[in-house]
């Protein structure tokens, strides 16, 4: 489980549930490593502020990630996180790599209302 507050997406089943359950989902697909650990904690900050929006991680080596690694948006991706923003459990955008705060912030603010 990743060193995060943010809620763990665990397996598929969580993944589909998450997604299931509401409307705009981020899920950052990453490790402890320097690349993802700036994402999540801007994930932290900006949680607070986006009530409309599920913020989760999900351990990029365990075997259901494959949900997030393999997904078409996701293919030529090359550097950890894989960062995916669902809308009614539809890809609407999806990053690999470091994201700063604000780059995360356009994103939420282009594909999901704010509360």
């Amino acid at each position: 489980m990743l060193r995060t507050n943010l809620t763990h997406v665990l397996s598929k089943e969580d993944h589909a549930k998450v997604l299931q359950e509401n409307e705009n989902v981020m899920i950052c697909c990453g490790r402890m490593g320097p690349m993802c650990i700036p994402v999540y904690e801007s994930m932290e900050e900006l949680e607070p502020e986006y009530s409309n929006v599920k913020f989760a991680d999900m351990e990029f080596d365990s075997a259901d990630a494959a949900v997030i690694r393999n997904l078409p948006e996701c293919r030529s991706f090359q550097g950890l996180p894989f960062v995916v923003y669902y809308k009614n459990g539809k890809v609407v955008k999806a990053t690999s790599s470091i994201q700063s705060k604000e780059q995360i912030t356009e994103i939420l603010d282009q594909n999901f209302k704010k509360n």
